[in-house]
């Protein structure tokens, strides 16, 4: 299949993917009585289906179980179940916000995310900023900066979104966890939470006795399962830096959706002002991103449309040759410090002999 194509439908599926992720935000109107507490509950009971389904029809359980059994010492194991929590709000935030006149505000901070997020690759890993996104930043901070000043404060919503997920990326990229495998782990810990939370607030009831939440709830399901897998598409048929600039289009169409479906007014959530600017900050970022796509097809340096873009669901032919490395390298490392701790041991020893 020609380049060409693939862009196409890499870019086509993106597309599609997002729309579905912004769609999920206007389920806490569809699945009413339900609140949106029991709705937030409820989608990580289907996402959760949704991946089993889903690793089950790809095969890719031993890839899970292999990233699994690196994690050795309690602090590993702490440092990859902390970040849960952190999911487990975002998720609760970003299905109970739009039933709750909050649309707008959980919007604003998905704008602002992908700033912060530049920010953190600055501060935290001596990234790199070029001058659009150095003047993207300082567009979108005056904008903050002005309803600060103006109103003497901004959402919680918004600062839970824009500054919450970055500290569970950091967390999960310390251990350089696989999204898929992540992703699973934090579904599978906040089960019995969401369970106990459906059985004493009178959800599972509720499920049974309106008869459109019968076929609703699997529909969550669906389209959480449809979104993730066209976000793998896209990643595999796509360079990174085309396949990055689409994903803004997700806070686009839940801008949208909050001024047309949820009926928002714009300027409940800040100032008109603010948001010209947040939007030239993330005008000035696809831009920045578009001439770096270009800019890097002329020099022929894309990365290659078969090479890993999200370490996710890669194809079984490559994994299979990583993985077994990745143990091995993971045993390699570990017999050597166990033999440098025997070392250091005698060395002890002998300095001890010899001060006697």
């Amino acid at each position: 299949m020609s380049t060409g194509n693939q862009t196409v439908q890499g870019t086509a599926a993106a597309v599609i993917a997002n729309f579905l992720f912004s769609l999920l935000f206007l389920f806490g109107l569809f699945l009413q009585p339900l609140s949106g507490t029991q709705v937030a509950a409820w989608r990580i009971v289907m996402m959760l289906i949704s991946i089993v389904l889903l690793i089950s029809i790809l095969k890719q359980w031993q890839h899970t179980f292999d990233y699994l059994k690196t994690l050795k010492t309690p602090k590993e194991w702490l440092l990859f179940i902390l970040p849960t929590p952190i999911l487990g709000g975002q998720i609760w935030l970003f299905m109970w916000g739009p039933v709750n006149s909050l649309g707008l505000d959980v919007t604003l901070g998905y704008f602002l995310y992908p700033l912060v997020m530049i920010l953190v690759g600055r501060f935290f890993y001596s990234e790199e900023m070029s001058v659009l996104q150095w003047v993207a930043t300082m567009c979108a901070a005056i904008g903050i900066g002005y309803d600060v000043f103006q109103y003497g404060s901004i959402s919680w919503a918004t600062l839970f979104v824009c500054l919450g997920y970055p500290p569970y990326y950091l967390l999960r990229r310390k251990l350089a966890v696989p999204p898929i495998t992540g992703l699973l782990s934090d579904l599978v810990l906040l089960l019995p939470v969401v369970l106990v939370m459906l059985y004493n607030s009178g959800g599972f009831n509720m499920a049974l006795h309106a008869s459109k939440l019968w076929y609703l709830l699997p529909l969550l399901g669906i389209v959480s399962t449809a979104a993730m897998s066209l976000t793998m598409v896209a990643s595999s048929k796509l360079p990174v830096s085309l396949f990055g600039t689409l994903c803004y289009l997700e806070p686009v169409f839940l801008f949208i959706f909050s001024i047309t479906i949820l009926n928002q007014n714009v300027e409940e959530a800040g100032s008109l002002l603010m948001y010209g600017l947040i939007f030239a900050a993330l005008l000035i970022m696809i831009l920045d991103s578009a001439l770096s796509y270009i800019a890097r097809r002329r020099d022929d340096r894309l990365q290659a449309y078969d090479d890993l873009q999200i370490n996710s669901f890669p194809p079984r032919r490559r994994i299979k040759n990583r993985r077994i490395k990745g143990v091995l390298l993971a045993h390699r490392f570990r017999r050597i410090r166990r033999y440098q701790q025997k070392i250091d041991k005698m060395n002890r020893k002998i300095d001890r002999l010899h001060s006697k």
